[in-house]
């Protein structure tokens, strides 16, 4: 799918993420040409080779394993600190209750 944005005067195209992955692959097979590519998804062809060597950068980082498990390990430390945060809070919370309280 795509869409078309108006930013200060200028029609921009947004291209589907899925749409660019196809263009991306089929330029990688080498199958049709870039222009072919281009053609069938109505994008300019500078744009198939950018998603290509987008690809192609980022594949490796599909099979990297251990920057998703160091990055669940940083996140369920984040949400034990906040767990704790609101342990402390509530504590807080209800010593203050307690002593208005004693006050009134």
């Amino acid at each position: 799918m795509i869409e078309y944005l108006k930013e200060a005067g200028n029609m921009r195209k947004k291209v589907d993420p899925v749409i660019k992955a196809k263009a991306a692959l089929e330029a990688y097979k080498g199958e049709l040409t870039i222009a072919e590519i281009a053609t069938k998804y109505q994008v300019h062809p500078n744009m198939v080779t950018k998603w290509k060597r987008e690809l192609l950068d980022s594949a490796a980082a599909i099979f990297d394993h251990k920057k998703e498990k160091q990055q669940a390990a940083e996140t369920q430390e984040k949400i034990d600190d906040l767990h704790k945060n609101i342990g402390e809070l509530t504590m807080e919370r209800d010593w203050l209750k307690k002593k208005l309280q004693i006050l009134e």
